[in-house]
Order: C-alpha cells, then sequence, then structure tokens
C-alpha cells in the first residue's frame, strides 16, 4: 500500500505500448500531441521497467485496454492508499473505463477497493500525491470540484490533511508541476503553488519550462527517475544529493506524460 510517494518503490503497474497507443487517428480527442514511435516507444518502456525493477521493485505488466491509447498512462485510473485502491473516474471522456480496467488489475494483485469516485466528479490519478500526513491535490481540467470533494472525505478518514491547489494553465495534472521525492522532500515548478502550500516539507524550485518539468519518479532511499530533456530537475536534485538516472522516454512526452504517469504505485516502505 502506498502512504507517502517518497518511500521506496516496491510494487508498481506499467502497461507497455503494443498496439493502442499508436492507433491514434484523432489526436486531440486522446490529448495526444503527436504520434509515437513504435519501435522507440516499445524500446523505451521496457528500459524504464529494467530501471525500475533494478531499483528492487515488482513490475507487473498489464495488457494495454482496447481503444484506449491513454492507458499507457497507467497512473491515472486509480489511487492505492494505506487502506486499499479508490477507482477513480477520468476527467477525460477518451478515458472512461480505464478505472474499471485497473480495478480489475489491483484486484487480481489482491489490493481491495476503499472506495470510488462518482459522477459527476472526476479525479485523475496524476492530480493526487500521497506525502504521509498530507495530501496534494491538483483542481484542474481533469480533476473537477465534485470529484475533488469525493475524493477528499475519503482521505480525511484515513487522517490526511489534503491540500487543494487550482493548476494554472498549461499544466494538465499537479504531478506535472511537482513530485514527492523523499518523506518530507518536494521538487516543484517555482513561481505557481500558494504561499504555505508545502509547509512542513523541503522544497526544491525549478524553473519549467514545459508542463511535465517537475514529474520525476522516487524510487527511494535517495534514487530518483528523471526525463533525459529534465535538465532543470536533474541539476537541482543532483545538487540537494539525490542519485539520478536519466531516462529517455521523449515517445510519451509527445503523449503529454511523464515518468510518473507511466507507473501506477501499489507498495510502497522503508
Amino acid at each position: 500500500m502506498i502512504r507517502n510517494e517518497g518511500e521506496t518503490l516496491r510494487r508498481v503497474i506499467v502497461c507497455a505500448p503494443r498496439r493502442e497507443y499508436f492507433k491514434v487517428e484523432k489526436p486531440e480527442i486522446h490529448n495526444i500531441g503527436e504520434p509515437a514511435d513504435k519501435k522507440k516507444a516499445l524500446s523505451q518502456h521496457l528500459r524504464l521497467q529494467a530501471v525500475l525493477r533494478a531499483a528492487g521493485a515488482r513490475v507487473t505488466n498489464l495488457k494495454e485496454f482496447p481503444g484506449h491509447p491513454n492507458s499507457v498512462f497507467s497512473r491515472d485510473a486509480g489511487l492505492v492508499t494505506p487502506r486499499g485502491f479508490i477507482k477513480l473516474r477520468p476527467g477525460l471522456p477518451t478515458r472512461r473505463g480505464e478505472e474499471d480496467w485497473m480495478a480489475s488489475a489491483l484486484a487480481r494483485l489482491g489490493v481491495r477497493r476503499f472506495g470510488a469516485i462518482e459522477p459527476p466528479g472526476t479525479v485523475e490519478g496524476g492530480d493526487v500525491i500521497l506525502a504521509g500526513k498530507v495530501t496534494f491535490v491538483g483542481l484542474s481540467e481533469r480533476s473537477n470540484k465534485s470529484g475533488v470533494r469525493q475524493l477528499s472525505r475519503l482521505l480525511m478518514s484515513m487522517d490526511y490533511e489534503v491540500r487543494i491547489m487550482t493548476l494554472p494553465s498549461p499544466h494538465l495534472h499537479i504531478g506535472g508541476a511537482m513530485s514527492v521525492v523523499g518523506p518530507r522532500v518536494v521538487i516543484c515548478c517555482r513561481g505557481i503553488f500558494p504561499k504555505g502550500f508545502f509547509d512542513g516539507f523541503k522544497v526544491i524550485e525549478i524553473p519549467c519550462l514545459e508542463d511535465t518539468g517537475a514529474n520525476v519518479i522516487a524510487l527511494g532511499k535517495g534514487r530518483v527517475i528523471v526525463e533525459k530533456s529534465g535538465r532543470d530537475a536533474a541539476a537541482a536534485l543532483k545538487k540537494a544529493g539525490f542519485k539520478v538516472r536519466l531516462i529517455d522516454l521523449s515517445e510519451f512526452v509527445k503523449g503529454r506524460g511523464g515518468p510518473t504517469c507511466l507507473i501506477m504505485p501499489v507498495e510502497r516502505w522503508e
């Protein structure tokens, strides 16, 4: 189960691109910027899986959900918490159904269901970051007020303090603008978060020229994965004493995804 995204990653679900990610006749309805190169995308994803395994995580690789090119971005379809998973409800209409697909996968792994986001609410996993006693939540074009209210009630029942912010354009999810990289350490885009939002945390600020500039995977024990174009994030994290692993994920950046978008954390602990 997950209490804090800064703890050591032990188990994770991914979804390698084999077919659906490349069947995009109308990219705009899927929010995909440009078609990916099939051979290169698969090679990049397999490399990511290898790095996750080498770091000690057990990796479950799902088959893509038919008709859903965004299913490779496995994080958005659910949220694993200390008491079980919350079945989310995507805000992008073409992603609807992925929540059932992910719920079935989590159930097969023995993770029980704790709750669900009901219509008209929407919440995507990229807008929720668990950080110990605090959860950071983004109110965005994908996660609406009804969904965030429902999510907040579920999280507060677990004694989380829920901190909510409205995301400015062009940020799609809060997870593109910040990541938890240690139990009490955050990396974030400079100048977009309200005063006091990160009280109690050490903050590493960086300039963000793209909407996934602060999207990094915490592996635990001071290790992080950064997409190779994230030079500002990599430099700041190295300066702060982190061991940075740069990985080329350019074919998923085309789909507006960063490293954390490609993983569904299932278990983390120190």
